[in-house]
């Protein structure tokens, strides 16, 4: 997977900003470092990745002992992101120049609740400005990496800039600082002789004139491509939502590659011929199935017109053959399933035997039993056993009504 991390330029909005850029095939191998206008930064791929970078000056570094019970699972991104940020910009108020709302904050990675973390401030309207150039150019940012942070792994001082605005940046565990690099920055910060000065090729020489030593080269690029080793994130809060959202043009994106490249073209056809198939095998299945139930219907059908040939239209042949099944049954002096005496019977035989109405009523296959206390899953048992038989049973007040109907 490639990776395009870009440094985001103090005028984001500006048509003539310079985007210092590096590309890594793998994420630690530089492969190219340069600088472009936003139009002429590489293209990537569906699969790749760009990483905004935020450089030092464009950063200030803040450790606040947060209350307890203000950290969750997810922080940053749940229901619980604006009480913590209501929560860092009463901590930060007095220790931050502008107005708190018009900056974006960020909390250290797995932070501790139990102890003091750090907290990244920036602008907001600037780092959302920036993000949203990349994006309409076609390269959504998946991740914000500062170019410095605090690291408990040991101190760090660098030179950086050109020999007309060298800067000092001073890194390690206890924040970062970034100042003028002058005779008396150097003179304040008294960094000891047995540690290292790192400094890009165009300050060296002025480093190494201040400092009176020889300095590390590093290459601006290797140093950029170093910051992905960070475990921070800045795209935190709202610009957490961002990142989703440009992870899913991400998405839209590759798929719309995924339909339109050409490389992609002999898969297009391959599909479209498995959907074709796969269409006209449930086409002929769902004919088959119809020719089925349609011969099922007019055996049906058959059999209650042979059976009872008064009957001339069939509509519902289950219910017709139900009614004209009783019509012969009272013809015939014989009791049907709709008679009171059956009803009873069958109820009986599932009731508990202490199970006894108060009162009855019967009327057309209908029969209201008062007066039984039955718990509810009483009657659900009892209806569940009526139910194969073709009657239905619900509770209606004090009273069980039992209805003859067709069994399914």
């Amino acid at each position: 997977m490639t990776i395009l991390i870009v440094t985001l330029p103090a005028e984001p909005a500006d048509a003539a900003a310079v985007y210092d850029y590096v590309l890594s095939a793998d994420g630690s191998t530089l492969t190219e470092q340069s600088r472009a206008g936003l139009a002429l930064l590489p293209q990537l791929g569906s699969t790749d990745e760009v990483v905004a970078l935020v450089s030092a000056d464009k950063l200030s570094w803040h450790q606040v002992q947060l209350p307890k019970g203000s950290l969750g699972r997810r922080f940053t991104s749940d229901g619980g992101a604006p009480r913590l940020r209501a929560v860092l910009e009463g901590l930060l108020e007095d220790q931050l120049l502008d107005e708190t709302a018009q900056l974006h904050f960020a909390i250290e990675p797995k932070p501790d609740a139990d102890a003091p973390v750090w907290v990244a401030v920036c602008d907001r309207a600037w780092l959302r400005s920036a993000l949203q150039a990349l994006e309409q150019s076609g390269r959504a940012v998946s991740r914000i990496v500062p170019e410095f942070a605090p690291d408990s792994l040991g101190d760090e001082l660098c030179v950086l800039g050109e020999p007309q605005h060298a800067s000092l940046v001073f890194s390690r565990a206890g924040g970062v600082a970034v100042w003028p690099l002058s005779k008396s920055s150097v003179a304040l910060l008294n960094w000891p002789a047995t540690q290292p000065v790192v400094a890009e090729p165009a300050v060296a020489a002025l480093a190494e004139q201040l400092f009176a030593r020889n300095v590390t080269l590093q290459q601006a690029g290797q140093r950029r491509l170093q910051s992905l080793r960070s475990a921070w994130d800045l795209a935190q809060f709202e610009m957490a939502n961002s990142s989703g959202a440009r992870t899913r043009k991400r998405l839209s994106e590759w798929v719309g590659n995924l339909l339109r490249a050409p490389r992609w073209r002999a898969a297009r056809y391959a599909l479209l011929a498995l959907l074709l198939v796969n269409l006209a095998g449930l086409n002929a299945w769902a004919w088959r199935e119809q020719s089925a139930l349609r011969t099922q219907r007019a055996a049906v059908n058959e059999i209650l017109t042979r059976t009872f040939p008064q009957v001339r239209v069939v509509v519902d042949p289950l219910v017709q053959m139900s009614k004209e099944v009783a019509v012969l049954q009272q013809t015939s002096g014989s009791t049907s399933a709709r008679d009171m005496e059956v009803m009873m019977g069958v109820f009986g035989a599932f009731a508990a035997p202490t199970v006894t109405p108060t009162a009855l009523e019967f009327s057309a296959g209908e029969l209201r039993l008062k007066g039984l206390k039955l718990k509810p899953e009483e009657i659900s048992a009892i209806a569940f056993r009526l139910k194969p038989l073709g009657y239905t049973a619900s509770v209606e007040g004090d009273s069980v009504l039992m209805k003859q109907g067709v069994a399914p």
